[in-house]
């Protein structure tokens, strides 16, 4: 069996998160103490918490099964990151509408949660961009503007008022050519800044679908490691198997089974 059919066979057999492999050994980094942070010239966004919860936003709950899950996924994801002194993950998906926004929101939130490192959540799905709908964001100004209009990224850039949480958000859809857009010289700078500026910092990329147009594998080199989200009953063996081809030679980091029909049991509340 080769390694796309045991990824695919791993991927179908519904693990919430599989382990990946093509991953070099290093030094584990330790992250600095990034408690108390103010935001001066970041944008702050009030949040809705039924609002949330609606969206499926869940990562920031206490006694939550659902949370458990994505502090579990986050654990997992900071311990290959941290061993191979990267700072950075991209989320996929082989088509549209398996979640991966979602997974990334609720990863970016677990993160910030840990007071070891800041995140940076940037949507770079120029063509559906969904990370502001998740926070409720009222975008006027998104990476697209940044890109063709100029525009400084302190001028995009919000906080939706959880702490060592920065989103970098996405806005409509462009007409131009994405993947020529994000493959241009003021991407690859951007990438470079942000990914060298903070030490303490961890980057989450929203991509694109994989098999819907050709973002993922014009970008691919821009990442550490990547996330591959998978829908139940969604996401079809010939998808996935394609998806894992283009992503062969890559740090795939694991793979997410999402919209599962069995939930985990709630987790109870205790003094």
């Amino acid at each position: 069996m080769d390694k796309i059919e045991k990824a695919m066979k791993k991927a179908l057999l519904g693990n919430a998160v599989s382990e990946g492999n093509n991953i070099p050994d290093s030094i584990e980094s330790k992250a600095e103490q990034t408690a108390g942070i103010i935001y001066t010239q970041t944008r702050q966004h009030r949040i809705n918490e039924e609002m949330l919860v609606q969206r499926r936003i869940v990562a920031h709950q206490q006694y939550s099964a659902e949370a458990d899950v994505f502090k579990m996924l986050r654990t997992k994801i900071l311990k290959k990151l941290r061993k191979n002194s990267w700072n950075n993950v991209a989320i996929t998906s082989p088509m549209p509408g398996a979640g991966k926004s979602m997974v990334a929101v609720n990863l970016a939130i677990a993160m910030a949660m840990d007071v070891n490192q800041t995140v940076l959540l940037v949507d770079m799905d120029l063509k559906s961009p969904k990370v502001h709908w998740y926070f409720d964001l009222h975008v006027k100004k998104g990476l697209r503007d940044f890109i063709l209009a100029d525009l400084p990224l302190t001028d995009i850039l919000v906080n939706p008022e959880f702490e060592r949480l920065v989103v970098l958000p996405g806005r409509g859809e462009t007409s131009e050519s994405s993947s020529e857009l994000l493959t241009g010289p003021k991407v690859q700078q951007m990438i470079e800044e942000i990914k060298n500026r903070y030490q303490s910092r961890i980057i989450i990329f929203d991509l694109p679908s994989i098999l819907s147009s050709d973002d993922v594998l014009a970008t691919l080199d821009y990442y550490d490691g990547l996330l591959l989200v998978l829908e139940e009953g969604g996401s079809q063996p010939d998808e996935i198997k394609k998806a894992l081809q283009v992503l062969s030679g890559k740090n795939l980091l694991g793979t997410v089974l999402n919209k599962c029909a069995n939930l985990p049991a709630k987790v109870q509340a205790y003094d």
